[in-house]
C-alpha cells in the first residue's frame, strides 16, 4: 500500500474536521428538538437544555392529542404528501420519458421551456389570481394540482430514461409492444432508483409544505400540519385550547418542540428504505443532460 505523503495527511485530517463539522450543524438541531422535547418546560426556556434533557418529562406529548384540529391537520399532511406525492411522480415520469425520446417533434423546445420555468414565473400574486379563477382556492385538489409538476425533477427523470439502454425500446417494439405499455412495463421498473428518489422528494415538499398552504386554504379543516404549528408559535392558539386547570410540567416551547418531532416521525421512518436509490438515482440523472 502506498504511503500517504504529509500533504495527503493533512488534506485528509481538514477533509474530516470539515465533515465532522458539517455532521455537528446538520444533526444538532433535530438532536436538540427531541432533548428539548422531553426536558423540563422551564429548564428550556432557561437555555440550560443544550446537549442532555434535563428532569425528563413526557407529558408535553401527552398534551398533542388535546389540541383543536391536530388530529384533522395530521391527516391532512399525510394526504397532501401521498396524494402530491403519487400523482406529481406520474405525471411527471410521463412528461420525462416523453421528452427523453429523441423522435419526438419540439423535444427541445419543450425541454427549454421546462427549464426556463425554473429561473422565471409570472409571479406569487398573478399565480394566486390564476389559481383563484379556476376555483382551486381553499380547496384539497388545488393545494395538490398547483404544486404537481417540479421542473429539476422532469429533468432529473429525462436524463435518466436517457441513459436507459435504447434497444430495450426497440425490441419492445418489435414484439408490438405500444410506447405506453413499454412505459409502464420496462421503463417504470428500470428507473425504480430515480423514481424512488424523486419520489421522497416531492413527499418531504409536501410534508414540510406551508407558505402556500397558508395562502391558499382558509378552513382550519383543510390545513396541514405545518400551518398549524406555525399557529402554535405565533398565535398560541393551541395553547388556549388547553385546559387551563392541568398541572403539567411544559412551556409552550416544549410543545412546539413536540409536536415537531411527531411531524419528522413519517419522514425518518420511510428514508432508511428509500436511502439506498438515493446515489444511482441522482448521479445518474444529474451526469447527462
Amino acid at each position: 500500500m502506498r504511503r500517504l505523503s504529509k500533504g495527503e495527511k493533512i488534506f485528509n485530517v481538514f477533509n474530516i474536521i470539515l465533515l465532522c463539522i458539517a455532521l455537528f450543524v446538520t444533526i444538532y438541531p433535530l438532536y436538540y428538538t427531541f432533548i428539548a422535547s422531553i426536558s423540563d418546560g422551564s429548564e428550556v426556556v432557561k437555555g440550560k437544555v443544550l446537549f442532555f434533557p434535563i428532569d425528563l418529562t413526557l407529558e408535553a406529548y401527552k398534551l398533542i392529542p388535546t389540541i383543536k384540529n391536530f388530529g384533522t391537520a395530521y391527516l391532512n399532511t399525510i394526504f397532501y404528501a401521498v396524494t402530491g406525492m403519487l400523482a406529481g411522480v406520474l405525471v411527471m415520469s410521463m412528461g420525462a420519458y416523453a421528452l427523453s425520446r429523441k423522435y419526438l417533434k419540439g423535444r427541445k423546445l419543450f425541454g427549454l421551456l421546462i427549464s426556463f420555468t425554473m429561473w422565471f414565473s409570472a409571479g406569487m400574486i398573478p399565480f394566486y389570481l390564476n389559481l383563484d379563477s379556476m376555483n382551486l382556492v381553499n380547496t384539497r385538489s388545488g393545494l395538490i394540482l398547483a404544486f404537481l409538476c417540479t421542473p429539476f425533477y422532469i429533468i432529473i427523470l429525462r436524463s435518466y430514461f436517457e441513459s436507459l439502454p435504447l434497444e430495450l425500446e426497440e425490441a419492445a417494439k418489435v414484439d408490438g409492444m405500444s410506447d405506453f405499455k413499454i412505459y409502464t412495463k420496462i421503463m417504470m421498473p428500470l428507473a425504480k432508483p430515480c423514481l424512488c428518489t424523486v419520489a421522497l422528494y416531492c413527499a418531504i415538499d409536501r410534508w414540510n409544505g406551508y407558505f402556500w398552504s397558508m395562502i391558499l386554504l382558509k378552513d382550519e379543516k383543510l390545513v396541514p400540519l405545518q400551518v398549524l404549528l406555525k399557529k402554535l408559535i405565533t398565535e398560541n392558539q393551541a395553547v388556549a385550547n388547553i385546559d387551563s386547570g392541568a398541572s403539567f410540567n411544559y412551556t409552550r416551547e416544549t410543545l412546539v418542540y413536540a409536536i415537531a418531532v411527531v411531524a419528522m416521525i413519517p419522514i425518518v421512518a420511510i428514508y432508511p428504505f428509500v436511502q439506498k436509490y438515493f446515489v444511482e438515482g441522482m448521479t445518474v440523472g444529474a451526469v447527462k443532460g
